[in-house]
């Protein structure tokens, strides 16, 4: 089955799409995902790869029938830093330990490696507080999707401003999400209805920025369906106004699709205050990155320190490790549960800082 278009993307849904693993005794790396196991479905997913032919699948099934257990699994990506922010390669399964609400977990995979596929989001803010650097954002978020993305990842564009609108759906086609980039305009204080969609989300305010609603949209209803490595970043001031959703449930979201967010600060600090405005944006957006295992990076109007930023995200993205753990906990309740790895030699663990316990279906093998 192709991926969704735009129009059934940003349809409402009443529920978040999942993931069940299927657990056999082969070495590879867990998506970061809970799973039950199950017998394999066959949802199609373009990045599934080629088939094996029919007699292989078979053998393949009987040889791994008592092999299968019923056990609950996480996975988790997350980067590895010293006292100074620098990452720190070459690290083991032994140089780990995982805590679950509290109680010690058994690490049963581990992986090093970087070039796992990536899904990325770059969610723009067009709201008027953007004007001085909008078009710093365009330049150089295209340089870094030219530098980042491989012929196995796929990225995506939102822009926002009173609402949150597709600009450029899933692609590896660096050219159209440039193109997208650069039709982004700053907001006229006029609704723009997302194409086919049935209108923006709704929101009483002739001029805000829907920055919860684009956050929870990229989550829910583009990351959510996906598998492997998930990120957005936000290019924003960090300020919200005329949001359908709070912040907690754009957290929510992104934590249940498995989304690290990434927040580049772009805020003419000078223009709010010259009009006697007072900013606080950077807090908020500290919340969502901590929870996800992304973090904050205050660019301002700079365009070496925006480039900069992009740089250390795209060292981030391709230096993650990936472990999975066998839930001691093994109910599907929906429950949120906290998540803590520890570095035996003491290094910073930059990591999302929980998962929702929910069955899922079965991903592609």
């Amino acid at each position: 089955m192709p991926k969704l278009s735009a129009y059934q993307r940003f349809l409402p849904s009443l529920a978040v799409a999942a993931i069940l693993f299927f657990v056999a005794a082969v070495s590879a790396a867990v998506p970061p995902a809970l799973a039950q196991n199950s017998n394999p479905s066959d949802p199609g997913d373009v990045r599934r790869p080629s088939q094996q032919s029919d007699s292989q699948q078979s053998d393949t099934e009987k040889s791994n029938e008592t092999l299968k257990v019923n056990v609950n699994v996480v996975g988790v990506f997350f980067n590895v830093k010293d006292k100074h922010g620098a990452l720190i390669p070459n690290q083991t399964k032994d140089d780990f330990e995982v805590v679950e609400d509290g109680k010690p977990q058994t690490i049963k995979y581990f992986n090093a490696d970087s070039n796992l596929p990536l899904t990325l989001g770059i969610l723009i803010d067009s709201s008027g507080s953007q004007l001085r650097v909008l078009d710093m954002e365009k330049e150089v978020g295209g340089a870094f999707l030219r530098q980042i993305l491989t012929d196995k990842d796929e990225a995506y564009v939102i822009d926002f401003n009173i609402d949150a609108e597709l600009a450029q759906d899933y692609t590896r086609d660096v050219h159209r999400l440039q193109a997208a980039l650069n039709k982004v305009k700053i907001n006229s204080g006029v609704t723009n209805p997302m194409i086919g969609a049935g209108g923006p989300v709704p929101t009483a305010h002739a001029a805000g920025t829907v920055l919860y609603d684009a956050v929870y949209l990229s989550a829910h209803d583009m990351l959510a369906k996906e598998v492997g490595r998930k990120a957005m970043i936000l290019l924003t001031d960090g300020e919200d106004e005329g949001s359908q959703y709070k912040i907690k449930d754009a957290i929510e979201a992104a934590q249940r699709a498995d989304a690290i967010i990434y927040v580049l600060l772009c805020a003419d600090r000078g223009m709010y205050f010259s009009s006697g405005m007072s900013y606080s944006g950077e807090s908020e957006m500290r919340k969502l990155t901590e929870a996800t295992g992304g973090r904050v990076i205050n660019v301002g109007n700079k365009f070496d320190k925006l480039r900069e930023a992009f740089d250390q995200i795209s060292a981030e993205l391709r230096s993650q490790y990936n472990l999975g753990y066998t839930s001691t906990n093994t109910k599907l309740d929906g429950g949120y549960r906290k998540l803590e790895i520890k570095n035996k030699q003491n290094y910073k663990i930059q990591a999302r800082a929980g998962y929702y316990a929910t069955a899922r279906d079965a991903p592609p093998q």
